[in-house]
């Protein structure tokens, strides 16, 4: 077996793996809420409520470890391809989408761990992977069904300059970082905001936004070094540093949102359920300046590979 053979083979593994663990992240705050004992009497059949249900103990725990493993498989795989191509694995969508479900499992279990570490309510902020471990897995799903897998030489113009690999880098786990806090504002929202506590398993509106907030602060800073890093690049490669391509305005758009979230936070009007709001738009325009501007705007970055 070859090693573009076995990458392939490791990233089906890793594509069950992420099934697993979003079932079991999703099973968290889905848990019947009560268990339930029906009984046959004279009036007929009856039922009560016999005690409040928990999930099992052994549920956290194993969606931690099926995302951990699933982080592996395709550190694993994403290797075996830069072997057998001989070159960073950044070259088509095929690539970039699992590449960006790679970074999105990563930062996930990196924030999971940093709750941990800070220990009070972190099982709760669990239920934040119901919402972010699902897009990897629908990463690796689009991968899979639409994108040619096949290890290809990179265009004459992806070989120009290295800083690409660079600025290509930076801007997928620059997604990635921000995917978090898409999956946090969601849970903020369904939570009811700050507003009290709506649901006992969800984490408090207050955690929520502190999730967030470390996951813009992680992922705004990288998005603009990657904007930078392209804009570098484009220099050398079409000679101007900024030009309005498709693919440019839209990294703009994206970046002015989440700075805008930045600025808002510090608005009494806008913390809270509309800071929430504009990461859930924020994320909403990274899927659209990766998906839609690479498959079907044309411009200057069409290296999609399909």
């Amino acid at each position: 077996m070859d090693a573009e053979q076995f990458a392939q083979n490791v990233f089906l593994l890793s594509f069950a793996l992420t099934a697993i663990a979003s079932i079991a992240y999703a099973a968290l705050p889905l848990w019947p809420r009560v268990a339930y004992r029906t009984a046959a009497t004279d009036a007929g059949a009856t039922m009560t409520v016999v005690a409040r249900a928990q999930p099992p103990s052994w549920l956290g725990p194993a969606a931690t470890a099926s995302a951990w493993l699933a982080l592996t498989a395709l550190s694993v795989s994403l290797t075996g391809r830069w072997i057998a191509g001989g070159r960073p694995p950044l070259s088509n969508m095929w690539e970039f989408t699992v590449a960006f479900g790679w970074g999105i499992i990563l930062f996930y279990v990196l924030f999971e761990l940093r709750a941990r570490l800070d220990g009070e309510g972190w099982p709760s902020a669990r239920t934040v992977g119901a919402f972010v471990l699902p897009v990897a897995l629908g990463m690796f799903a689009v991968s899979l069904a639409f994108f040619p897998s096949d290890v290809t030489p990179l265009l004459p113009a992806l070989q120009a300059n290295r800083i690409l690999g660079a600025h290509v880098a930076t801007l997928v786990l620059s997604y990635a970082a921000l995917s978090v806090s898409f999956g946090a504002a969601v849970v903020y929202l369904i939570q009811g905001g700050g507003e009290g506590k709506r649901f006992a398993r969800l984490p408090s509106g207050e955690r929520l936004e502190e999730i967030a907030n470390r996951s813009v602060l992680v992922g705004f800073p990288m998005l603009t070094f990657g904007v930078a890093l392209g804009a570098y690049w484009a220099y050398s490669a079409w000679g101007r540093y900024w030009g309005w391509d498709p693919k440019e305005t839209s990294a703009l758009v994206t970046w002015l949102i989440y700075a805008g979230y930045l600025h808002a936070r510090n608005l009494r009007g806008w913390k809270g359920k509309g800071s929430a709001w504009l990461l859930v738009i924020g994320f909403g325009a990274v899927l659209f300046s990766y998906f839609a501007v690479n498959l079907w705007v044309s411009g200057l970055h069409s290296y999609a590979g399909v």
